[in-house]
């Protein structure tokens, strides 16, 4: 038997029956008017009142607290459940307001009309998502900097100022605290399956957070303030998330036959599976990958737990110790500090999607966006759902038995295996510094299409001739270029013209596709990295720079508004740019060439990067002097051409010592 058919329950013994018992042991009928007055209002006092404290340090015991107000949740179900959303509506809508999504907290309570265990536990997410979000626009009341983690949130002094200490250790006692029912962790790490989520948790959870509304308007009203929400987070340039396929009824299908078959699936979990494609079948984006992201987690807790040897680990963590989320199996080592063998089975590609998709800081980074509330829910995009699904379709067929052959091999299966197969980081440093490069290179290319005065005029300025410093600076740009040649992909680089700008382009563009080993980078690696970024960007402004300036200059040319001095200086600028092009060509394939360079070095031996940092830093000075002199601001074109001639014999001579990355790797 497959381990995935044998697991009956990830929840361990004590979370198990903190959750699914302990609210249940005491069976007497409590009367909902005890904290409910007559006009509809939660009363708090009531409510604290079921919250037992250890003699010890009056820290909460939480355990007497769960006990306590088992009777009070069923209470607060039957009563919602009593309810017609008309009625809801008139006694508790407009104490939701203060989430910013009213929506999804009636969406909650429709669902526990009909107590379908999966949809419960879609609402809970979805509810603790957007109650964490809310509590955080009303924590920057009082502070700056609001807490990532909601445990930190809710044991936080602000808050408990605004509603009360008594009132922060009853929410802390559902979520928030390893030591009570913790539902929101459980949940949105895939420990809990649909029937071990109480309904009753649920419906209490939805009360609260209208009690907290009426808490928090008579603090505004008191402090004469007004609470404002944080914008959304947007996922913006969608393209770059745009690998696999867009996904059809036909292989939806497909996945919905895989999903009852494969041993990535836990069958305690298969509701949750096929809760997810259904939604995404209705147009239910963002419900579908907050249902599949805590299930890719648990599918590679199996898989980690197994390749490791430690299936314990497959379990609810207790308060004392780790659970075993994302964080640490995405990790290079163990706790214990042994090698993790999870990417050994996943392979370089899945674990760089992963990366990208939840834990690069310039990537998505889906599953905190949705869990932490920071994304709109009814506006989550198709095309990131579309990816999330794809790839744990993925994961599906390749954690499948041999007899699935002719499932796996289907016209619209291939297609997501071979997209799969090939992935390549896009959010990881190196991925975004490639991208920079060749976005400057773009840039740069535009200067020649600028408009521009003829080379008659340009010579008519005295000064402005061809001269031995020009010459110089060009058989220097010759002569660095031809030392990187050696490391260049063949036909793209002339030995007559190493500069010209449509074999640069094209050469960059080659190296930019060159695959680079990008998981688990070492600290050196990253920290050139930066360093080249940095680069890369103050490149990047010099070429805007002068495009801007250039264009303004010669619409005053051609209207004859510049005074002598400017024509003059314009025409410095005409014949200072024939220079700076191929330089910062030049930086950008000597970028380049080092990145792709940086892994090999690494590999090899250690090295003294400290010492090559000061050659790119010497770099870096120059484009950002490059910058200042090339501003609106400053119009320093004879200065410029002094930098760069300077730059240039530092460049040249360092690279003449053989201290550079590329000597390094060879």
């Amino acid at each position: 038997m497959a381990l995935s058919d044998s697991v009956t329950t990830c929840l361990s013994q004590p979370v198990h029956y903190a959750i699914c018992k302990l609210g249940f042991e005491k069976k007497d009928t409590y009367d909902i008017n005890n904290i409910l007055s007559g006009n509809g209002e939660v009363c708090w006092q009531a409510v604290t009142e079921h919250v037992c404290y250890l003699e010890s340090d009056q820290s909460v015991d939480y355990i007497k607290s769960i006990r306590s107000l088992g009777p009070v949740c069923e209470s607060v179900n039957v009563h919602f459940k009593s309810l017609t959303k008309e009625q809801f509506v008139i006694q508790y809508a407009s104490w939701l307001h203060w989430t910013n999504c009213t929506e999804v907290f009636l969406e909650v309570f429709d669902v526990l009309q009909y107590t379908q265990t999966t949809e419960v536990a879609l609402g809970l997410m979805k509810l603790t998502s957007c109650l964490e979000r809310a509590l955080g626009d009303v924590y920057l009341l009082k502070g700056n900097d609001c807490p990532f983690l909601l445990r930190d949130l809710l044991a936080s002094k602000q808050l408990a100022v605004i509603f009360g200490q008594a009132v922060m250790n009853v929410l802390r006692i559902f979520i928030g605290s390893p030591y009570g029912l913790n539902l929101r962790n459980v949940l949105w790490h895939g420990f809990a399956s649909p029937q071990e989520i109480p309904a009753k948790y649920c419906a209490m959870l939805l009360f609260l957070t209208a009690g907290l509304g009426q808490l928090l308007q008579t603090y505004l009203l008191q402090n004469k303030c007004i609470l404002l929400h944080r914008p959304y987070v947007i996922f913006v340039s969608l393209e770059e998330l745009d690998v696999f396929p867009d996904l059809n009824n036909e292989t939806l299908s497909i996945a919905e036959e895989l999903v009852k078959l494969s041993s990535f699936v836990l069958k305690t979990m298969l509701p949750f599976w096929i809760a997810a494609l259904t939604a995404f079948k209705q147009s239910r984006y963002a419900d579908s990958v907050i249902l599949l992201l805590p299930q890719l987690e648990v599918g590679l807790r199996l898989l980690f737990t197994t390749t490791n040897k430690c299936p314990n680990r497959l379990l609810t963590a207790e308060s004392s110790a780790f659970y075993t989320t994302f964080d640490e199996m995405l990790a290079k080592h163990l706790d214990n500090d042994e090698v993790n063998q999870l990417p050994v089975i996943l392979e370089e590609p899945a674990m760089e999607f992963l990366w990208d998709f939840l834990n690069h800081q310039e990537g998505p980074r889906v599953r905190d966006r949705l869990s932490h509330g920071e994304i709109n829910l009814e506006a989550f995009p198709r095309e990131v759902a579309n990816q999330i699904v794809a790839f744990a379709i993925t994961l599906l067929c390749r954690f499948s038995d041999e007899n699935m052959f002719s499932l796996k091999e289907h016209t619209v299966i291939k297609p997501l295996m071979n997209c799969a197969s090939c992935y390549q980081s896009r959010f990881h440093p190196i991925s975004r510094l490639k991208k920079q490069v060749l976005e400057c290179m773009k840039s740069i290319h535009l200067w020649s299409r600028l408009p521009t005065v003829s080379e008659e005029q340009v010579q008519t300025i005295k000064g402005l001739e061809e001269n031995a410093e020009a010459s110089t600076l060009i058989l220097m740009i010759s002569e660095i270029t031809s030392q990187l040649v050696q490391y260049m992909p063949q036909n793209c680089c002339s030995s007559d013209d190493p500069i010209n700008s449509v074999l640069t382009e094209r050469l960059l563009t080659e190296l930019c596709d060159t695959r680079i080993c990008t998981l688990y980078s070492p600290r050196p690696v990253l920290e050139i990295v930066v360093i080249l970024r940095k680069i890369s960007t103050q490149c990047h402004q010099v070429s805007e720079q002068v495009i801007a300036g250039a264009e303004v200059r010669y619409t005053q040319w051609v209207n004859k508004t510049l005074r002598s001095r400017q024509r003059h200086n314009y025409l410095r600028m005409l014949n200072s740019i024939k220079f700076l092009s191929p330089v910062l060509r030049l930086i950008l394939i000597l970028i380049t060439v080092e990145v792709v360079s940086v892994h090999a070095v690494c590999k090899k031996n250690p090295f003294d990067y400290q010492q090559y940092l000061k050659f790119l830093k010497l770099i870096l000075q120059y484009t950002e002097n490059l910058v200042t002199y090339t501003s609106p601001e400053k119009n320093k074109w004879d200065e410029t051409m002094e930098l760069t001639n300077k730059a240039l014999i530092k460049i040249r001579k360092i690279s003449d010592r053989k201290l550079m990355l590329m000597h390094l790797a060879t």
